[in-house]
């Protein structure tokens, strides 16, 4: 039984949990490698986050026989660009948008509060349980646009805040550009043999892996965005710049991202205007209809390969755990896992079948057969 995979894999679970569990009874001893590691995750996060994005730009510029510190000063610059166009263009809008998004608050309250009491007004026509079930999601959908409409600000502003504090990410990422085809051989190098070719191939698998979800959804929800806000501007909606930038944010989770942006969109439409909730609901629907039909499978396709109702299931378990930035990080979390452990099984199907080769091929195994 000792040998058995079931037995072993148990036992290697069993004991990673009693590592945790004597981890956690013991944190104050390792307190101090805990602030390190999380001072470094973020910056290390973003710092891997912008590699992906542009490491296709740095491909671009070195098969025109660019040099590697050339294409990453080119890289630096074009990103130093953006912030500055961003910030001298675009952010004087928003925050323009934020601040009267703010001051407005109180009126959206109660506009929604008004919303809610006819709805109220009108349970008495249909059956009680009916009725109670609309009343418990009017309620609960009312308070978390409350809670988005309140916070949003306090959001974005502290986003932007650790964005500009985060001194540690153009270092990552310029380290990232120069030094990534070492990165493989570096972690590999302890290793010999079949186990090294393993984790070789494992490396391979997990970076391709983050490469295709990071910039296809990047790619994806760019364009989401940037054809939501020409919707939402063509139709006349308020804070367009503001609810297209939220959608191309929360576009970033997939399949529940696009919903999550329109109850905040559809909320400011149907209080400025009803027939504006028809044309954002029309705009989101052909949006959706070729950001699933026509943008994601040319972009991404399957390179995941995750069902559909995994990936919901993930996102919920995420956001119970950890909050908004769990359900960002939980689907490529949870493609890497199933990389390893796609390969872990491949590896140890390649191991059984060698060892039966070779037992089959064994001369003294043939003759005690005969």
């Amino acid at each position: 039984m000792l040998n058995k995979a079931w037995f072993r894999t148990g036992i290697a679970i069993l004991l990673t949990f009693l590592i945790i569990k004597i981890f956690m009874e013991i944190n104050e001893i390792f307190y101090p490698i805990i602030i390190i590691v999380k001072s470094i995750l973020l910056p290390l996060l973003l710092g891997g986050f912008l590699f992906y994005i542009c490491l296709p730009f740095q491909k671009m510029l070195e098969k025109r026989k660019v040099p590697r510190w050339g294409s990453i000063s080119i890289i630096i610059v074009a990103l130093i660009l953006i912030v500055v166009l961003f910030i001298s263009i675009i952010a004087p809008v928003l925050t323009n948008q934020i601040n009267n998004l703010i001051k407005n608050i109180p009126y959206i309250q109660r506009e929604i509060q008004h919303v809610v009491d006819y709805a109220l007004q009108q349970r008495d026509r249909l059956p009680e349980n009916i009725s109670q079930k609309i009343n418990d999601s009017i309620e609960s959908i009312s308070g978390i646009v409350t809670d988005m409409l309140t916070n949003l600000f306090s959001y974005i502003s502290s986003f932007v805040s650790t964005m500009f504090l985060l001194i540690l990410v153009p270092f990552f990422l310029i380290y990232m550009l120069k030094d990534h085809e070492r990165f493989i051989p570096f972690i590999a190098r302890p290793f010999k043999g079949r186990t090294k070719w393993f984790v070789v191939n494992l490396s391979k698998d997990i970076n391709q892996t983050l490469q295709s979800y990071i910039q296809g959804q990047v790619t994806v929800s760019v364009i989401l965005g940037v054809l939501l806000y020409l919707g939402y501007t063509f139709v006349g909606l308020d804070y367009a710049l503001l609810l297209a930038l939220l959608a191309l944010i929360t576009n970033m989770i997939p399949f529940l991202g696009p919903w999550l942006a329109f109850i905040p969109a559809a909320t400011i439409a149907l209080i400025q205007d009803p027939m504006m909730l028809v044309w954002v609901s029309i705009i989101t629907l052909i949006c959706q209809q070729l950001e699933g039909n026509v943008i994601t499978p040319n972009i991404m396709g399957k390179s995941l390969n995750i069902h559909p109702l995994t990936i919901i299931t993930v996102i919920l378990a995420a956001g119970n755990l950890g909050g908004f930035v769990a359900i960002l990080i939980a689907v490529p979390t949870y493609a890497v896992l199933k990389t390893i452990v796609r390969n872990v099984y491949t590896h140890r199907q390649s191991i059984s079948s060698s060892a039966n080769r070779t037992v089959e091929d064994d001369p003294i195994h043939d003759n005690n057969l005969k």
